[in-house]
């Protein structure tokens, strides 16, 4: 039986957008916040509420949540492989196609899912269906993640990413060269005003700090190190874009399909190849790497050699 939550508006969320602050007043991932406002879940005084709606001072609101369906037997994850494990964290070089976690309308594997299907035992802490997770990788982005395995792990690794503390080393195969070939790309970066699906540079988006260097520059494209100091939904693949030099492949954000299709590429070429954290019980330095993947791998040494 669906369950109905009714309350005033608390002081704090006036004026916040009904996705964000649902997500604040339940727990919920803001992709499920936004999900029951649009199925008509969501009331303030009786007035249907759509997602990117305001709340408003002094006004009751009621939010329906529907039951929760079954939990889905967790399955195997093919190609995913443990780069480091310990009994507080476990390192997974994720392939392309597997979500961090599951999330409404994603019915693929996740991390989380072959985590547990494996027979790992992962942190309770956090939202339902992101427990242990203490940052995400792209469903199309491949390499490195951590996730925490003792309740310890993920208060002290939910901390150093907030702080900044955590080394996050990303390769990307970009269109064209960068102007100047290594600098940092400071611009804020939120939801795109015309398309829901993508992030955009925008006015009041969230603070995005990337810092690249080019490795090496081919015909056509560049292979960059990028450095994120911040770690904002798609925040490479947006900052990219912006500079206008695209990560090959990278179709959603301006990325030339024709080049895409004779590198065989389906795909971003964005790959997580380092990751370095102080370790979460002792604090010992912990350094990870992952090599390229091989439809990466191989794009690479087409643009290399001109087969493009």
């Amino acid at each position: 039986m669906a369950e109905t939550r009714s309350l005033p508006v608390p002081d704090g969320l006036a004026g916040e957008r009904v996705d964000a602050a649902l997500a604040r007043l339940l727990g919920l991932s803001r992709t499920r916040a936004a999900e029951l406002a649009e199925t008509g879940g969501v009331l303030l005084d009786g007035r249907p509420l759509g997602k990117s709606d305001r709340l408003v001072a002094g006004g009751w609101l009621e939010v329906t949540l529907p039951d929760a369906p079954a939990p889905a037997a967790p399955e195997p994850v093919t190609g995913m492989a443990i780069a480091y494990e310990d009994e507080d964290v476990v390192v997974v070089d994720k392939p392309v196609g597997v979500a961090a976690h599951p999330s409404p309308g994603w019915t693929g594997p996740t991390v989380v899912g072959g985590l547990h299907a494996a027979g790992y035992r992962v942190s309770t802490s956090g939202v339902a269906e992101r427990q242990g997770i203490v940052h995400r990788l792209d469903v199309g982005t491949s390499g490195l993640m951590v996730v925490a395995k003792s309740e310890l792990a993920y208060t002290v690794l939910k901390r150093a990413f907030k702080e900044r503390t955590v080394e996050k080393v990303y390769h990307a195969l970009v269109q064209g060269h960068m102007d100047p070939l290594a600098g940092t790309i400071d611009a804020p970066v939120g939801r795109d005003p015309r398309h829901d699906y993508r992030f955009a540079v925008v006015a009041d988006g969230k603070p995005a700090v990337t810092h690249y260097e080019t490795l090496e520059a081919m015909p056509g494209s560049s292979l960059l190190e990028i450095h994120l100091e911040t770690g904002r939904t798609h925040q490479i693949r947006v900052h990219a874009s912006a500079m206008r030099h695209p990560c090959v492949g990278d179709t959603t954000y301006g990325a030339d399909p024709v080049l895409a299709g004779r590198l065989g590429l389906t795909r971003q070429w964005l790959h997580a190849v380092r990751l370095g954290f102080a370790h979460p019980r002792d604090g010992r330095e912990l350094v990870v790497t992952s090599d390229y993947p091989e439809d990466l791998a191989t794009a690479l040494e087409a643009m290399r050699e001109g087969r493009r």
